[in-house]
């Protein structure tokens, strides 16, 4: 297998690539890493890197031209068949950070030795539904709990439709069910915070350490950044990991569809209330403020939708006030949308 196969370039990204560039002698290439001022590519002919390109983000494609073999240039990048992204931290003018492009998966980690915090996990989701991408709760350090059952069971809760596998880096368990999930030219990113053990289960799933590993702090359960850049790292078999520096938050960036997908039960009650124009809160007739009163809906569930259905909002209003198109709806408009349907199927409903 040469080093462009390792890194997933399989038969399918082939016919892709040369669909897409149709001069035949452009080579493909994949990011690897992304540096300050240059990128680290795999290519048919090994690793290199390239100085002056910074366009790219860690796992794009590129097509090169290799005229000169000292001094590849990149004349194109494919397009995207996912990108998981974020706004960028204390951005006044609402950017947005990708953090990985044209993964199959999204490995959400979850450490099992800290208190989980359901906001970041529904968090994480919304943005790796949305990515187009494929979510998986990975939960790590499972040798370090003998009773683990409620953290578990708390996970799956919260991870609603995404799949949830228990693992320990140090025993061995669960690797090898997270492995079958990986075939070639499947590509997984883990995210996490510090100290999660992502870089421990990269180094396991690989079957040597390559990333670097840190304590973790007894007291909060924090850990070093020992991973300081996204890269890409083979996987015997074919398949990709891309392991991704501690994340301390993760505001959301353009993410109307994954909140619509982990949060599709609470968006199904806004077309069982009374009124269209329903706020959800001291209204008669509200399924939302129903479903929390009889406890079939959590109202840290319900609070923790609207703080990203408003971060959201928020976001599109500056868009917008940049010169941009504001895009997202608020829960008043998405109630007023669902109820405004409801009307058009029982007006026109056949009998």
């Amino acid at each position: 297998m040469d080093t462009l196969q390792q890194y997933g370039f399989t038969d399918r990204m082939k016919s892709r690539f040369t669909s897409h560039f149709t001069d035949p002698g452009l080579e493909p290439a994949r990011v690897a890493r992304v540096d300050r001022g240059r990128i680290l590519v795999a290519t048919g002919h090994g690793m290199m890197h390239l100085d002056g390109y910074t366009e790219a983000a860690t796992g794009d494609w590129l097509a090169l031209d290799t005229t000169d073999r000292d001094r590849p240039t990149v004349v194109g990048v494919m397009p995207r068949l996912s990108v998981l992204q974020r706004k960028k931290a204390y951005d006044p003018l609402a950017e947005a950070q990708v953090l990985a492009a044209n993964v199959e998966i999204v490995g959400v980690v979850v450490p099992i030795d800290r208190p989980i915090s359901s906001n970041r996990l529904e968090r994480t989701l919304v943005a790796a539904w949305d990515s187009g991408a494929r979510p998986l709760v990975i939960l790590t350090k499972a040798d370090l709990r003998n009773k683990f059952d409620s953290v578990v069971a708390h996970t799956v809760d919260r991870a609603g439709a995404a799949e949830v596998i228990t693992t320990s880096a140090e025993s061995g368990d669960g690797l090898d069910e997270l492995l079958a999930r990986l075939g070639p030219g499947i590509t997984m990113v883990l995210l996490g915070p510090s100290g999660a053990g992502k870089s421990s289960l990269a180094n396991a799933l690989v079957g040597k350490a390559l990333q670097n590993t840190g304590a973790v702090r007894a007291t909060d359960g924090r850990g070093k950044h020992t991973t300081t850049s996204r890269e890409l790292i083979p996987i015997p078999g074919g398949a990709v990991l891309m392991d991704t520096p501690g994340l301390r938050g993760f505001a959301l960036w353009d993410a109307e569809a994954g909140l619509d997908e982990v949060f599709s039960d609470i968006e199904a009650l806004f077309d069982a209330c009374r009124f269209a124009d329903c706020h959800h809160g001291p209204e008669p007739g509200c399924a939302v403020q129903e479903a929390i009163r009889s406890g079939a809906l959590a109202e840290r569930r319900w609070l923790s939708y609207q703080v990203m259905e408003r971060e959201l909002a928020s976001l599109h209003r500056r868009q917008a006030g940049a010169g941009g198109r504001a895009k997202g709806r608020s829960t008043r408009q998405r109630a007023k949308d669902a109820a405004m349907a409801k009307d058009y199927r029982n007006r026109f409903r056949q009998p």
